[in-house]
């Protein structure tokens, strides 16, 4: 037994029909809110993206016969080929080799420099990038990564000070505070005039869009009854899969790098209206002794749910009974997640989980260059993947517990991972079906782990608790650019990290209690005595 459902929460939601219309609006007004989420969190794998490119020539002109040249003749004569046929990016000649017209093969003593003046950039595919506009490339390729790296420690902090400012002041506020911050923020970085700027500002968009995953998040959960909760965690989870795969689309059209971080930011514009009917966590208000505040939003429910004869019967008074904590007055903070033995535990393993999980998710994420498909299908085919995969954790998630569908699906993704270690690299079309079913449960780990870790914090600190464990996850999601980097020691050696993070969240998983058919703990005490 996990904790009992006397005196519970529960037990109020059940008689006002705990996924009545009421719910069912929350759920609605709150896709609407995350449709930005995921385009924002994969916008580097179009607006940073690497264009074939070679080094600007230009100074090379002597103004004699290297003037009279074609394009590819100009090629030819600046440009060293690489070993594989193709023109080097990063490196040129210190002058014309007009003999390699006559025999190209015919260059191994000519010296080569570095890119002088720059580089010419391919814009068929995308007509401008972030690369591209400040030259991320060769020995700046790293900056390039810390685009994303940049944005993913902005949504560390933000998990953590929204997650905090949430149990403290109330779901309702912190979110509108996060759609507005986030819009000023976006539109901000679509404007920047050097890369300093671009990438503090996508610091601060990573910092106040996360508030509005991890806030919408415990909203539904926390006004949906038991039954009904696996449900919503499966419904909560399709908007990220649903937004990913109209992203591509909308990078397709917008190829310019602005232009594709404004349309992604503009649909928040649109949830603010909405934000007007959006109700604070009725559970929130109780817990923090605001019975005034939990009877009138219950009262709309049950309005709206059609069942005010039972919450006729349930007086303002009776709420005081429904959930007792420590002290009513009191204020909640991190501490709290160490402060005793088995809260300490569950924040440890959580936190581990969470790293492994992000780690291994984006890393597949972010890589959809060098597959059978172009970026613009494998993005779609990702995304697409995600849905089926998701829909199944319905069915999965009571049938064998959320503990064990995270285990699963991890230990899923390891395989994939490993097996595309030792499929040779000319079966492109194999290695790219196996990428895609291992995206699909990696997506399905995730969104079974999102709604597994915040049935396992009780009320008081569900919203700390997932704002930490978010941080965490935001760790690995992180450095998973820089995983991805390992290519550069070992062509495979990325998927060998991978495959190791996702083994080590299958052992941590199997550490943690389920909670499958429980109630949600409401205090610290919940956790300690059970």
């Amino acid at each position: 037994m996990y904790w009992s459902c006397t005196m519970r929460f529960e037990s109020v939601l059940a008689g006002i029909n705990g996924f009545g219309r009421f719910q069912k609006m929350i759920l609605a007004m709150c896709f609407i809110g995350r449709f930005s989420i995921p385009c924002h969190f994969m916008l580097n794998n179009f607006i940073a993206d690497v264009p074939a490119h070679h080094c600007d020539f230009s100074s090379l002109d002597d103004g004699g016969v290297f003037r009279n040249l074609s394009m590819a003749e100009k090629l030819v004569v600046s440009i060293p080929v690489q070993e594989d046929g193709t023109p080097s990016s990063c490196r040129m000649f210190s002058e014309p080799q007009y003999h390699l017209l006559q025999n190209s093969s015919n260059f191994t003593d000519a010296r080569t420099v570095p890119c002088q003046t720059g580089w010419v950039y391919d814009n068929t595919t995308l007509r401008s990038t972030v690369t591209s506009q400040w030259d991320l490339v060769c020995e700046r390729r790293g900056k390039n990564k810390a685009t994303a790296t940049i944005f993913f420690i902005g949504t560390m902090f933000g998990a953590l000070t929204f997650g905090s400012l949430s149990d403290r002041f109330g779901r309702r506020r912190m979110i509108l505070l996060c759609y507005v911050s986030t819009i000023l923020v976006g539109f901000a970085s679509a404007v920047s005039a050097s890369y300093v700027m671009f990438v503090v500002l996508r610091f601060f968009t990573g910092f106040c869009i996360t508030g509005i995953f991890i806030i919408a998040g415990a909203l539904t959960v926390e006004w949906v009854d038991i039954e009904h909760r696996k449900l919503v965690g499966v419904i909560d989870s399709l908007p990220w899969s649903i937004s990913s795969t109209l992203f591509a689309g909308i990078a397709y059209l917008m190829t310019d790098w602005r232009w594709l971080t404004v349309s992604v930011t503009s649909p928040l514009i649109v949830v603010i209206i909405t934000w007007w009917w959006l109700p604070e966590s009725a559970r929130w208000l109780i817990a923090n002794v605001k019975h005034q505040q939990a009877h009138m939003y219950l009262q709309r429910c049950a309005k709206m749910n059609q069942a005010e004869d039972f919450f006729d019967t349930i007086k303002m008074e009776t709420l005081s009974d429904i959930v007792v904590t420590e002290k009513g007055d009191r204020t909640y903070s991190l501490f709290d997640l160490i402060r005793t033995p088995k809260m300490r535990k569950l924040a440890l393993g959580t936190g581990l989980l969470w790293i492994s999980v992000s780690a291994s998710y984006f890393a597949i994420s972010f890589h959809i260059t060098g597959f059978w498909l172009d970026i613009y299908f494998t993005q779609v085919a990702y995304s697409l993947i995600e849905i089926p995969s998701k829909i199944s954790l319905y069915f999965l998630l009571d049938k064998i517990g959320r503990r064990s569908t995270v285990v699963g699906t991890q230990l899923i993704v390891a395989i994939c991972l490993g097996i595309n270690i030792l499929l040779p690299k000319e079966f492109s079309l194999v290695i790219t079906v196996i990428a895609i079913i291992g995206k699909g449960f990696s997506a399905a780990g995730f969104a079974a782990l999102t709604l597994y870790s915040s049935e396992l914090y009780p009320t008081v600190l569900r919203q700390t608790g997932t704002g930490y464990n978010n941080f965490l996850g935001r760790i690995g999601t992180a450095v998973a650019p820089f995983i991805l980097l390992l290519d550069e020691v070992w062509k495979d050696l990325p998927q060998a990290v991978l495959c190791s993070v996702a083994l080590l969240g299958v052992i941590i998983a199997r550490m943690l209690p389920e909670t499958s058919n429980k109630c949600m703990p409401e205090t610290i005490d919940d956790i300690e005595q059970h």
